[in-house]
């Protein structure tokens, strides 16, 4: 039996919906593959963690340097479930690696903040991106940035199948197909409600809004609740839900506008409405772009004025309504299924059996120290100066709510983790100050 390490920071959201869909999967095929999970940092949610460990512990939390070590050595395949959290950094660039296969699913797209270290690419044995979105815009399919003698970048030819893609799909077997009436339009958003996430200015498209008793439920995220309350008064709070299928019964159309440089890739949140015949309405944003299919599976817009016209043509056509709604499932239900997310992963487990283990230096690719870790994922590094202070004046005006997140790779995420690193502490204090 091959056995995969997984590596991953935690097991919540997407990432352990779609380990353990990878878990559950092999089991019930008779894989050759059999997955082990660490999960380097003390989990605060167990759900996911729980499931997997019901087929014979497959997960190990907070591993000990020596326990890890000797995982990776005696692992086949070694698979980094890469987003720039800092206990992944933690980890790797302070304990001598041996060598490994490593694959790298990378769970950001890398297209504005954070980016994915472009060494952390090349020095993978093959590097998986969970949207086309990232595979289309930010590389090409034919080339790959190799080294020259000085240092420097360039593109040149690359053996095939070094990158690809796959979508980070979990599967939607608990989630039920629903006939639904759309006689009257029920509106909701599900997923984070940060402005990293959420469209920073998602009132104004609600707003624009002018069919009779038009609200939207906003489904279990509480953050900036206030704010969002001050600026429109057509949103219904439902709070935390211990049952979200129950909520996402009661909407029809998903309002799903997302800022235009958010990180996410395959969007579980949206293709979970939609797997429930829910329509969503969303930006031509990258990750979206490669999810929907315009007027299909759901609708594409580019502004407000946009949103209020679909509101009003679903609002007015309930006929056309049902055959959205019906599309948005079937297309995710087959497109996105857990089986198709197993098999593409055990494809490329076989090309990356067919090489030879080798070093990798962590070191190298994301630097010595943590504030260097933290500036390696940064799209724009003048923002933070050398001296400790801040310069936001080129900063675009939707990549800067990622800089105040407490979590997600920011700042203040990295100073949690490392308090005894001046260059963070000081970053996070003057930031603080200017928030």
């Amino acid at each position: 039996m091959t056995q995969i390490l997984h590596i991953t920071p935690h097991l919540g959201g997407g990432i352990g919906k779609a380990l353990y869909g990878l878990v559950e999967q092999s089991i019930k095929c008779n894989s050759e593959f059999e997955h082990i999970i660490i999960c380097l940092d003390k989990p605060e949610k167990r759900y996911f963690i729980d499931k997997i460990n019901e087929y014979k512990n497959k997960v190990i939390e907070c591993p000990t340097i020596s326990q890890l070590k000797y995982l990776l050595k005696k692992s086949d395949i070694v698979q980094l479930e890469y987003i720039n959290n800092p206990i992944i950094f933690k980890y790797l660039c302070r304990m001598d690696i041996p060598s490994i296969r490593l694959l790298t699913w990378s769970h950001n797209n890398g297209l504005f903040n954070p980016i994915i270290p472009m060494k952390l690419t090349l020095d993978s044995h093959k590097f998986i991106f969970t949207s086309p979105c990232s595979f289309k815009k930010q590389y090409k399919t034919e080339t790959k940035w190799i080294y020259n003698n000085d240092g420097s970048t360039k593109w040149g030819e690359f053996e095939e199948g070094f990158l690809g893609w796959i979508f980070s799909s979990g599967g939607f077997k608990e989630f039920p197909e629903i006939e639904r009436n759309y006689s009257k339009i029920l509106v909701g958003y599900f997923g984070s409600t940060n402005f990293s996430k959420m469209h920073p200015n998602y009132t104004d498209f609600i707003n624009e809004v002018d069919i009779p008793d038009f609200k939207v439920k906003i489904i279990g995220d509480l953050h900036n609740k206030e704010i969002l309350e001050k600026q429109s008064n057509k949103f219904e709070f439902t709070g935390f839900v211990p049952d979200v299928i129950e909520e996402l019964k009661s909407i029809n159309v998903l309002a799903y506008i997302l800022n235009p440089e958010h990180y996410g890739t395959t969007e579980n949140a949206l293709l979970e409405a939609m797997s429930m015949g829910i329509i969503p309405i969303v930006l031509e944003n990258p990750a979206e772009d490669c999810i929907i299919g315009d007027f299909y599976s759901g609708i594409k817009i580019r502004n407000k004025k946009d949103f209020k016209n679909v509101i009003r043509f679903l609002y007015e056509n309930p006929r056309v309504c049902k055959w959205l709604g019906t599309c948005a499932s079937e297309s995710v239900r087959n497109i996105f299924s857990i089986e198709n997310t197993s098999l593409a992963l055990n494809n490329s487990y076989e090309q990356l059996m067919k090489m030879e283990k080798r070093k990798i230096d962590f070191k190298s690719i994301f630097g010595d120290t943590p504030d260097q870790w933290f500036l390696s994922c940064q799209s724009n590094k003048k923002i933070f100066n050398n001296d400790g202070t801040i310069d936001l004046k080129n900063v675009n005006k939707y990549s800067k709510y990622m800089l105040f997140e407490e979590t997600k790779g920011s700042v203040f995420h990295f100073s949690k983790y490392f308090p005894e690193n001046e260059r963070l502490k000081e970053w996070s204090k003057n930031l603080k100050l200017i928030q």
